[in-house]
């Protein structure tokens, strides 16, 4: 039983990071170790997880924040509001550069850390002159709460609805931007709650499935241990008619680009796929000078140019 139960806890770490970060080392044996063609392994781990057990090792939240906005160079503003249940979150405000803001991008990032860890990914887009909402999860950072697949789809919405609610936010020209997990999130509150005012819809190395990522990460029996419900993919087409822009890089060595292209088919128009030849996980948009940083903002000129 000892044994089993070791590799048991072998097979389900890697899903801690299957969704974002740097991968550890792969094991050659675990694969072997791994080969439950019986079902036993699954059944044992359900008994001592429970049956959605696997779905709480998705996800690896810490609860310090790393640096702010300020380190960055960037004025901003800490803020707090409530999911639907009521949990508290905590997220910071970042206003564009420039004497109008051209929109208001709600970030959502990926799976490690807190939010001041993902600060790379947007205060660029502040110096383009758009203002940032980023927030944490619930059980992430400073906010409250415990991770939940179902709450932090939630959350993604409450962010929507706070930025809607602000007065120095323009409601009309709102932008969703999501990293990762972030992206997989985003895809799904968006296809299930539509926001008003909403002109674009970005995701960088987004999953389609959490099934499929927990299969890439701990192969079949990882695949048994995860459900999929509220995956991405099948929200996705619900996005339409607001413009999608998929970018995923090619060497991505935590979330396949298949990945990325089976959100893309599954989509519907409009939509614009960046498969960025360089890019790994979390550096697509800012390699080679950032010049898919610079491809992104003329998308978004030409979207929301209307």
């Amino acid at each position: 039983m000892q044994r089993w139960i070791a590799v048991i806890m072998i097979g389900l770490a890697p899903l801690c990071w299957a969704a974002e970060a740097v991968p550890t080392v792969k094991n050659p044996v675990l694969p072997s170790l791994l080969d439950d063609p019986s079902g036993d392994l699954t059944r044992l781990a359900k008994g001592i997880l429970g049956d959605h057990g696997g779905n709480q090792l998705f996800y690896f939240p810490t609860r310090n924040a790393s640096e702010t906005p300020a380190a960055w160079g960037c004025n901003f503003e800490s803020v707090t509001f409530k999911s639907k249940d009521d949990t508290p979150l905590v997220g910071w405000f970042i206003p564009g550069k420039g004497a109008k803001a051209k929109g208001t991008v709600v970030f959502s990032h990926g799976n490690a850390g807190a939010m001041g860890y993902h600060l790379g990914f947007v205060v660029w887009l502040a110096e383009a002159g758009y203002n940032i909402l980023m927030y944490d999860y619930r059980g992430f950072g400073k906010s409250g709460g415990t991770v939940d697949r179902r709450g932090m789809v939630d959350d993604v919405k409450a962010a929507f609805t706070y930025a809607r609610g602000r007065s120095d936010v323009n409601a009309g020209r709102l932008v969703s931007f999501g990293h990762s997990l972030g992206g997989a999130k985003s895809v799904t509150a968006l296809g299930e709650a539509p926001v008003k005012g909403l002109r674009a819809i970005i995701t960088d190395g987004a999953f389609s499935s959490y099934r499929s990522m927990a299969k890439v990460i701990a192969g079949q029996f990882g695949e048994n241990m995860v459900t999929d419900e509220l995956a991405p993919k099948d929200y996705v087409a619900k996005l339409s008619p607001v413009p999608l822009l998929i970018v995923h890089g090619e060497k991505d060595e935590v979330v396949p680009i298949s990945e990325g292209r089976v959100l893309f088919e599954a989509a519907h128009e409009p939509k614009t796929f960046f498969a960025v030849k360089s890019g790994h996980h979390g550096d697509s948009l800012s390699r080679d000078n950032g010049a898919f940083r610079k491809r992104m903002l003329e998308w978004l000129a030409e979207t929301t140019a209307h």
